[in-house]
């Protein structure tokens, strides 16, 4: 689509003002609003000035690793199509970060990142964007569910028997997920098989292109954020003056983060959410209140107010309109973000 230049740019500058006063109005409605913010200060100065200060430190060094392990997971998962930078790979991340503060589920991840590539590879910036979120979710839930067990048979006092059952339910229900995510050119094989227009379905098709090696390398790296996620959560509450069991301390993580996964909220929204979660999974360790809210708390400004603040930065110097396609200047088959690349015959993806 050609639009007129003084057009072009009054849009693309209205998109970048409204992004920042939607991301500043979201984070003072959370940070700002919080009725017991005060308390919360309160309690963050007391710690400061306690021994546990000293758990507080590792967990804002982890906050970097935390997010260059997303960004190098999806550059390997890009890479297939576009041999993206790594501080490039890093500006998408942020950026899906600022968008999805203000979407449920994380929509808005989709969007930053597209942002970040060149309108061509919109539609591939997606793919691997969602591969990369599929095995996000498969270590979230396989780490939520066991740690989630574990917790109701310790705290919750379920029956073993009980318990057992959930057990080869929940091993049942891993290996089924994981037999199709390593073999995702299923959903290209039913989609094909749809009456539905074949130009519609390329960009679903190039699922194929990734190899079961990309998809496992994909796969230990979410492991790895999840771990580096849980770790910080546990050094924010011994910052916090909570003690419980390091095993105790990880199934109440890992119960928490698996909670706030089934519920389709916007991060701000599942921020109110997980630390409603956060005072009942941690109420037999804890009765302090401030204490639980305030790791809950931290854990989001670490985590999602800083880089949603980079990302920002990142998005008012792009060029939304062109990332988007919008560009009078380029060929038509680059202004829609789809290539033309797509074989017809199904290629088995190697294990290579």
């Amino acid at each position: 689509m050609r639009l007129n230049r003084d057009y072009r740019f009054w849009l693309d500058a209205a998109f970048k003002v409204l992004i920042v006063a939607a991301l500043l109005y979201i984070l003072y409605q959370e940070i700002g609003g919080q009725e017991r913010l005060s308390d919360l200060w309160e309690q963050l100065s007391y710690r400061l000035g306690e021994s546990s200060k000293w758990w507080l430190l590792p967990a804002i060094l982890l906050m970097p690793v935390n997010w260059w392990l997303e960004s190098w997971k999806w550059q390997r998962l890009l890479r297939p199509f576009w041999p993206i930078k790594p501080w490039q790979a890093f500006k998408a991340v942020a950026s899906g970060i600022t968008l999805s503060l203000f979407t449920p589920n994380r929509i808005g991840d989709y969007g930053g990142r597209i942002l970040a590539v060149p309108a061509l590879h919109n539609w591939h910036a997606v793919v691997a964007t969602m591969a990369g979120n599929v095995a996000q979710l498969l270590a979230l839930f396989t780490g939520g569910l066991l740690g989630a067990l574990y917790y109701l048979e310790v705290q919750g006092g379920l029956p073993r028997l009980l318990i057992s059952s959930f057990w080869w339910v929940l091993f049942a229900g891993i290996g089924v997920t994981y037999l199709f995510y390593f073999n995702l050119h299923w959903l290209a094989v039913l989609l094909r098989t749809l009456p539905v227009p074949r130009k519609w379905l390329k960009p679903v098709l190039m699922i194929r292109s990734f190899t079961r090696r990309q998809l496992a390398e994909a796969l230990l790296l979410a492991f790895a954020r999840y771990s580096v996620y849980c770790l910080q959560y546990y050094l924010m509450i011994r910052f916090f003056g909570i003690s419980a069991p390091l095993i105790g301390a990880l199934s109440g993580i890992a119960t928490i983060f698996l909670f706030q996964a089934t519920v389709p909220l916007p991060p701000v929204a599942a921020l109110l959410a997980r630390g409603e979660a956060a005072l009942l999974v941690w109420a037999p360790f804890s009765a302090n209140e401030l204490s639980i809210l305030g790791a809950t708390f931290g854990l989001f400004i670490l985590n999602l107010a800083f880089p949603a603040l980079l990302g920002v930065m990142f998005i008012v110097k792009i060029n939304v309109l062109k990332s988007l396609g919008y560009d009078a200047n380029a060929p038509e088959s680059q202004r829609n973000g789809v290539s033309g690349s797509f074989p017809d015959r199904h290629v088995e993806p190697s294990s290579e």
